[in-house]
Formats: structure tokens, sequence, C-alpha cells
């Protein structure tokens, strides 16, 4: 075995050691990201990261938007530094939790029945702990990667990346000098065909967003009065109109790889027109990919009114819209009409929606890595139907993937993971991370 392989498992190993504490003391971090600046901010966890970078050699920076609102960059330097760079970037805001609907406390990075618990387990602080275990090791060691790599760990995604990701790509563009790709969150976790095949999921598309503000005025008045121009009335009207549209399948090109990819795995054609069909061969991914196929707008808040014998003169509502990429025009044409001429919309944070075709050395890479630690893994593209920070690095030219690399059990309810109550991640699936990230680290 030559020296340097061997340095190689070497380091594989070391990190996998590390990989699960790492993830632990981040969850145990508090960066609950409320929205509006109320929450702790994660200050704490950029400190955290910056000293575990420094204590192998690098030289952090921390970069602080707003009081507490703080994001830690780092660069690598490569074995060919004039290469493009690569980077490798997560946030480490999480939404907030209510510790009585746990079964373990969101906060303290329990381990139990083989996974470790908490807030952010899965969004993205697993992701997290990964790179920071890959790059300690590799550090050490002193394996580079072929290139300039370029580490951010982020504030405020949760909230749309404005103290975090587009904060830094603002006023700070050039952190990412050279870079040319990009890897992410929500993207390289599996889905277990068979015994014989394994998808991984690789992100090359995200939809749009639209989130607003819907607002109707009426006439305010006594309640026990006849009132025919009742702002509650009319906007609750057009928000369960809303709710219960039922928008169009638009079939992108991403989705289209996708379906084809999974005939082709499960032998069997794939009707993107009969989704009850196609859903129901998607197991626990099905809400993920379910929500890739159409536009949609979820009403999530309302409000209106003071008093109970008071009609408000004003009503206003919430909206979470979400674009498929090419159909942000339809979207807002048909949410207008649906909506009616009496409500007045506004967005409260708006995002483009971005798709990359899945091909080139990166997404070889990748392949190669999967496939070296799992022989039945194949990588498929497919699209998200959030958003994440890859919004804001594409408008600085950087083509951006979807890839924190998971091997799962087939019976973990995955999308439910995101956001949702016992929120986890399994320890083996840690270390396989670890593997794969140092696997594609070689040969990116």
């Amino acid at each position: 075995m030559s020296e340097s392989k061997a340095a190689g498992q070497d380091g594989r190993a070391a990190g996998e050691d590390e990989v699960t504490g790492l993830c632990r003391d981040l969850i145990r971090i508090d960066t609950s990201n409320y929205g509006d600046h109320s929450g702790p901010g994660e200050r704490a966890a950029a400190e955290y990261i910056a000293e575990k970078l420094a204590e192998v050699g690098l030289e952090p920076q921390i970069f602080e938007s707003h009081p507490g609102r703080a994001s830690t960059v780092a660069r690598i330097e490569g074995e060919d530094p004039s290469k493009p760079a690569l980077l490798i970037h997560g946030h480490t805001d999480v939404v907030p939790a209510n510790a009585q609907d746990w079964t373990h406390h969101p906060f303290a990075g329990e381990i139990a029945d083989g996974c470790v618990w908490g807030r952010g387990a899965v969004d993205m602080k697993d992701m997290d702990a990964m790179t920071l275990a890959v790059v300690r090791d590799r550090m050490r060691s002193g394996r580079k990667p072929p290139r300039d790599v370029v580490l951010a760990f982020l504030a405020d995604e949760e909230a749309g990346g404005t103290y975090g990701a587009r904060y830094l790509v603002d006023k700070h563009p050039g952190l990412f000098e050279g870079v040319t790709e990009a890897i992410g969150e929500v993207g390289g976790f599996s889905f277990t065909v068979n015994e014989n095949l394994r998808l991984y999921l690789v992100e090359t598309a995200q939809k749009g967003m639209h989130w607003m503000r819907l607002t109707v005025d009426g006439t305010a008045g006594h309640g026990s009065m006849t009132n025919n121009d009742n702002a509650i009335t009319e906007l609750c009207e057009a928000v369960g109109r809303l709710g219960r549209h039922t928008w169009p399948v638009r079939v992108t090109k991403t989705v289209r790889s996708f379906l084809d990819e999974l005939s082709d795995a499960l032998g069997t054609p794939l009707d993107p027109e009969d989704m009850d069909a196609t859903l129901a061969k998607l197991g626990g991914i099905a809400k993920m990919i379910g929500a890739t196929l159409r536009n949609s707008a979820a009403p999530t808040m309302l409000g209106a009114g003071y008093k109970v014998n008071v009609i408000p003169g004003q009503a206003t509502a919430h909206v979470d819209g979400r674009f498929l990429p090419g159909y942000e025009d339809e979207f807002l044409a048909d949410l207008d009409r649906i909506l009616g001429p009496r409500v007045r919309r506004e967005d409260v944070h708006g995002d483009k929606a971005l798709e990359t075709s899945f091909d080139g050395d990166l997404v070889d890479a990748m392949q190669v890595a999967l496939r070296a630690e799992d022989p039945i893994a194949r990588a498929v593209p497919y699209m998200l139907s959030g958003g994440t920070d890859a919004k804001s690095f594409d408008d600085l030219g950087i083509r951006c993937f979807g890839f924190a690399p998971l091997k799962l059990p087939p019976e973990l309810d995955f999308a439910g993971m995101f956001h949702g109550v016992d929120e986890r991640v399994p320890v083996d699936g840690l270390k396989f991370g670890v593997r794969v990230l140092d696997r594609f680290l070689d040969n990116c």
C-alpha cells in the first residue's frame, strides 16, 4: 500500500471518530433563527467552527453582519492554486423548536437508537460536522485537495440568507475569488430501490421563492352590525381559494432526468401526468419529489382584528410561494387571478429558481466517491422544492450542487426530518458522509 493511500485511509478513520462529537457540539449551540434577530444568533457557532479550523493551521475569518449574526470563512490551499476553486458551504442557523414536542431535547445532541437527535441534525449541522471532520484530518495529515477549497459556514439561511450568504456575496465577494463550483446541503442522500440499487439524489435545481404578504382593506365597524365590506371575510375567501388550488404539473429538465433515471432503476415507465401512481413508488421521498412538479403557494399566517366586537379595517395573511425554474411569470399571473382584485400582495422575500446540468468532472467525482463506499450506489439529479444559499452564490457565477452525502436506512422518513419534530441523523450516516466527502476531495 502506498504511503499516500495509507494516509488517506487513516484520515478517513480519524474523521469518522470525530464527526459525531462535532455534530453534537454544534447541535448544543442554540442558533434558532426567528427571522427578526430575536434569537441567540450564530456567533457562538461561528467562534466554535473558527477554533476548530485554527487548531489545524487554517486562518478562518469571522464576519458579523448584525450583532450576533456571524459567519465563518476559510480557504484551503490546493495542490494547484491556479485551478478554479471549489466552495463548500453550510449554514449554522436552525429553525426554532419546542422542546415539549420532542422525544429528546432538541438542543441536547443526545445519541439514541443509533442516531444523533436534535434541531439541525439534518438541516444542516450534520454536513457542517462532516466538513469539519474531513478538513481537520486532511490538514493534520497534510493531504491537500487538487485545487483551492473555500469553506463557508453561514448565518441566516433559514430566513433567506440576508445576514449570511447574501451579505458576504454583496460585501465581501473577494472571499470567493476564483470559485467556479460549489457543494452544499440537501443532496447526496440515499433512496434504496432494492437490494441491488441505491439512488443518491444530487440537487441540481431548486424552486424560486416569493414569500409574500397579502392585504385586504375593508370598512371598520361595530361587530353587531351588518357589514358587507368585511376585510377578514374577503381575505379568508381568497386564502381559501389559494390554499385549495391545484397547480398544473410542469415537468422541468431536472425532474424529467430524475424520472427517467428512476424509471430505468425500477424497470417500469413513470408518467408525470399520473402522479399518484408515480409518487406511490417513491416511499419516504415522495413529499420532496411531489413538491417539484408544480408551482405552489401555501398560506402560513393570518392576522386581523384587536377586539371581538370590532370589525377591523384591514386583514393580512402570509404565503410561502414557490415557483419552478422557467415558470415565475406563469406563477405570478395565476396567483393574481386566484386572489382577485381586492387582494394586495407584496414580497417580504423573493429569490430566483436555479437549474444546472448533471454533468462534468465534479459530478464524476461524486459518482466515484459514492460508488467506492457503496457498490450499489447510483447518483441521480433532482430538484429541491425549497431554497438554499446557492441562490446567492449563483450571482457570482458559481455552479451549485446539493451534495451532503448520507446513506440512510430505508425506513427513515428523511424528508420529515427537515424542520420536523424529533429531527435526527444516523451515526453511521455521518461516518459514511465523512468517507465519501474525503474521497470526493481527492478528485474534486
